[in-house]
């Protein structure tokens, strides 16, 4: 600078200068329109497409009309939680003994290749209830309670935050106006407020938890007006809602009913009363279930001494495999996989007079055929305003062999289709698997042939790559029908 040269350079400065002023401050505009449009994609993607269309649901149920309650069957439609294939002695478990479970085995049928709709708690009961893929119903992950995992699942995942939508109807519904008393007892878990509440969605009667009692204090609510009663001993639970679920059956052994017994073990935390903690070989995990076992033969004795035995239809099954415990009978995965010890679960099934002693298929199948299993029960077709993936299983129940009821049946993981199983053949697109040393690098794809391999352990890709690029094209059939019509309707 020269001598008696003043700066300027605060006042009037360079253009250098300015011309990185206006960068920075384009930059920093640009920056936040495309963060707003990225936003606003991505929720654009995550609330839009649902086509929702409650008045649908009205249609539908104003068309069903009430029954001759003399020929209407009961249905008793017990659900366990996180339980595993091979937890039942039946099934080969050699921890646990469920001698009624066994008993219920003998005296009705079994179904061997019988697989969750989802392999967690909220999407399982959504398929069951509905029939349906549960990523038609938009309940493809776990329903949380209020909080940063609410948001996390709703912002960010997309699912339904608070319920199963409104323009679902679910089995109680239906059966409710077909003349059913419907009750619920134990867990709910596809809502934990209006109107996505039980009393709210066909069930005359509730008694038990809105939530998974491993995140939320198991409170028990009793019906329509959701009156808190003191949060109980995890260690009674099942002696409770036992209790519950025979006061049930015996105030409506005068009417057709329908009871949900949606049994919250042997989800985590694990407890047993002081009669069953332990008595089993299985640990806190297998005390659960022998006392779980307890209650369904509770019931069971029940129907008998009311002489409804022979008029009521029972279904014993689990909303996936096992958790953090628990066996799976050998099979590959656990819950929340979508490898078969993630989804394929135990299942049982009893109606004297209807379904003979004995039976046993290995016929794939899926726990949303029980919708339009229990409506044939009832004498009701299935909607035709929505497509119903599920089928009615009483002709295999019944003994009719050799039936092929689906052509494939498909494997979600939230909402991406992972895998397809068509006849023996189990295929999976490459993505996260179960690989501990790797967790976040995509594996396969995979090719199992069930029949030679039911545990999944040898990838048959490169020996029948015709096979897995048939079944990768149903897949993608699949994925298309999900894109252009997401919620099935017709």
């Amino acid at each position: 600078m020269k001598p008696n040269q003043t700066s300027n350079s605060e006042e009037d400065p360079p253009a250098s200068v300015s011309r990185r002023n206006f960068l920075k401050s384009a930059l920093a505009v640009g920056g936040g329109i495309t963060l707003s449009g990225g936003l606003g994609y991505h929720l654009s993607k995550v609330f839009g497409g649902k086509d929702f269309d409650p008045e649908r649901a009205k249609t539908l149920l104003d068309s069903i009309t009430a029954g001759n309650p003399q020929v209407l069957p009961n249905i008793v439609l017990i659900f366990t939680d996180d339980m595993g294939y091979g937890d039942i002695s039946r099934f080969g478990s050699q921890a646990i003994q469920t001698p009624n479970l066994d008993q219920m085995a003998a005296e009705g049928a079994v179904l061997t290749n019988f697989y969750a709709s989802a392999p967690v708690c909220s999407p399982s009961r959504a398929g069951l209830l509905t029939g349906r893929y549960p990523r038609r119903t938009l309940v493809f992950e776990v329903i949380q309670p209020p909080g940063p995992l609410d948001w996390i699942f709703q912002y960010v995942l997309g699912a339904v935050p608070h319920g199963i939508p409104q323009d679902e109807v679910l089995l109680p519904e239906i059966l409710q106006l077909r003349g059913y008393r419907t009750g619920i007892v134990g867990k709910w878990h596809l809502g934990f407020e209006s109107p996505h509440l039980p009393n709210e969605n066909g069930f005359d009667f509730f008694y038990g938890g809105l939530l998974s009692h491993d995140t939320h204090p198991y409170n028990i609510y009793r019906n329509a007006n959701i009156e808190i009663e003191e949060p109980i001993p995890f260690d009674h639970l099942t002696q409770m809602l036992t209790n519950e679920a025979v006061n049930f059956i015996t105030d409506n052994k005068e009417k057709p009913f329908f009871l949900y017994y949606a049994q919250p073990y042997p989800h985590v935390p694990l407890h047993a009363s002081e009669d069953f903690r332990g008595q089993s070989e299985g640990g806190i995990y297998g005390d659960a279930i022998q006392e779980l076992d307890w209650s369904v033969g509770e019931i069971l004795k029940t129907l008998k001494e009311l002489n409804l035995d022979e008029e009521t239809l029972v279904i014993f099954t689990s909303d996936n495999g096992p958790w953090w415990e628990g066996d799976t009978g050998g099979l590959r995965g656990r819950k929340n996989l979508p490898f078969e010890g993630g989804y394929r679960v135990p299942f049982i099934s009893r109606w004297p007079g209807v379904i003979s002693p004995g039976i046993t298929s290995d016929t794939p199948v899926m726990n949303f055929d029980l919708f339009a299993t229990c409506l044939a029960a009832a004498n009701l077709p299935t909607p035709k305003d929505r497509i119903i993936d599920g089928v009615n299983l009483l002709p295999l129940l019944e003994g009719e062999s050799n039936l092929s009821l689906h052509e494939s049946l498909f494997f979600y993981k939230g909402k991406k289709l992972i895998a397809v199983r068509n006849g023996d053949w189990k295929y999976f697109r490459r993505h996260n698997a179960d690989n501990g040393a790797y967790p976040f690098f995509p594996q396969g794809p995979f090719l199992f042939n069930l029949q030679s391999d039911p545990h999944e352990s040898y990838n048959l890709m490169e020996t029948y790559p015709e096979i897995g690029q048939k079944l990768d094209a149903l897949i993608e059939q699949q994925e298309f029908q999900d894109t252009i019509n997401l919620r099935g309707w017709i």
